[in-house]
């Protein structure tokens, strides 16, 4: 029976949780599971998601359902590791799925005090869940399916793409706090090479905020607060592996993105933990540089709110970018 519970979960509840985009629920709900009924370690990844919001709904018996959790997804992982090598059109759905749960489970696991949680050097405990880099590797998992996810039965998954957001004006202190960010990395230390890659995480980061700001009723909120770890350059994330004090300012506004996404129950206080321990990294001389997004976070405010899109800033084709949920 406790199987049944799990996807009886999935498919009452959980699959409702994983995206504010109702276009895509159904397909969480009924599409999802039976691909699922194909191939285990799908199913596996999705009784892991169900356990852990099983725990996080029932409290009293948190402790069993993150055990099952635990279970479920280890063997999700190895079944996962084990087919990949033959991925083909037919079965690509199931990997696409999984790598998206993947994500959600790891910040749905309970986070431990003291770690960023953030890279896979060994700064961070064993075990501790690494979601920049498990984003970064689901956004490679779906470039090398594309050509078959995007005309497959979870197409609807995949995140439109947005227009041109170097023009949006953001909110006064975003974009104040940006133009500092931009002065910061102009004299950073390490070279050009890491001045550069800081520039481009910056880059990132308002266009990031800007597509959070100007969100269409198309887009989903995760799938857009998640582009900007895929496009930083590797430099950017083996300088935040150093815990160079510029990479982890940069991180620090990126909080700002995840506290939008604090009304899901997977992401829920993610945006303060990491921000919590980024003040600890940083020493007293570079604390000043977080202040703002420190602030925003613990004052609970969503600085970036939504706005809809006037008819002339949406373009007459939308490309699709390689994100998902």
């Amino acid at each position: 029976m406790g199987d049944l519970e799990l996807l009886h979960q999935f498919v009452t509840s959980t699959c409702y949780t994983t995206s504010n985009r109702t276009d895509s629920h159904d397909l969480w709900r009924i599409t999802v599971p039976k691909e699922g009924f194909h191939h285990d370690f799908l199913m596996r990844g999705i009784l892991a998601i169900a356990a852990h919001h099983l725990s996080h709904l029932r409290p009293d018996r948190s402790a069993d359902y993150q055990n099952l959790a635990h279970s479920h997804q280890d063997k999700a992982l190895s079944g996962f590791q084990t087919a990949i090598s033959a991925m083909n059109e037919t079965n690509c759905h199931a990997f696409f799925a999984l790598s998206s749960l993947i994500v959600v489970y790891a910040f749905a696991s309970p986070r431990k005090p003291g770690t960023l949680a953030l890279t896979d050097d060994s700064q961070d405990s064993p075990g501790e869940a690494s979601w920049l880099p498990l984003i970064r590797g689901v956004n490679v998992i779906l470039q090398q399916m594309w050509p078959w996810v995007e005309t497959g039965p979870l197409r609807g998954l995949l995140q439109p793409g947005v227009f041109n957001t170097m023009d949006i004006k953001l909110p006064r202190p975003a974009t104040h706090q940006l133009k500092e960010l931009a002065g910061l990395c102009d004299s950073a230390a390490g070279g050009e090479e890491a001045v550069a890659a800081y520039q481009d995480a910056v880059k990132a980061l308002q266009k990031c905020y800007a597509k959070i700001f100007t969100r269409a009723s198309v887009e989903c909120e995760v799938g857009t607060a998640f582009t900007w770890p895929v496009e930083v350059p590797d430099k950017y994330i083996q300088l935040l592996n150093a815990r160079a004090p510029e990479a982890l300012v940069i991180l620090a506004h990126y909080c700002v993105v995840l506290h939008h996404l604090d009304n899901y129950w997977w992401m829920k206080g993610w945006a303060a933990h990491v921000m919590g321990n980024i003040y600890n990294e940083l020493n007293a001389s570079w604390r000043e540089w977080i202040q703002w997004p420190s602030d925003t976070i613990a004052r609970n405010e969503k600085c970036l709110v939504w706005r809809p899109l006037s008819p002339d800033m949406i373009p007459s084709h939308t490309p699709v970018s390689m994100t998902s949920l």
